[in-house]
């Protein structure tokens, strides 16, 4: 089975209130199984348009990564991070 990875962009606009976000998402992220590969730091842009933070974060497959989304442990989390931040956020299947 082909693991999951969650592509997330995001621009945070109020960086204290983003880490009400990153606490209420870690139970969801423990639940489905999520390895953070990727989390902020360093970009270079190349082409196209490019947000702040980059995150990209491995799931054991593409279903818990959809499921891990939707679950509402992380729909909480999302609810915040709405409220603080703008993110492109993409599933996409490993090879």
């Amino acid at each position: 089975m082909a693991k999951g990875y969650w592509i997330a962009r995001v621009d945070v606009r109020d960086a204290e209130h983003y880490k009400d976000y990153v606490s209420a998402a870690k139970p969801a992220f423990e639940a489905y199984g999520a390895v953070f590969l990727a989390r902020g730091g360093a970009v270079e842009k190349l082409e196209g348009d490019i947000r702040a933070r980059n995150v990209i974060i491995e799931f054991p497959s593409m279903e818990a990564a959809v499921a891990c989304y939707n679950s509402p442990e992380y729909q909480i989390a999302a609810a915040i991070r709405q409220e603080v931040a703008d993110a492109d956020m993409l599933v996409v299947e490993g090879v």
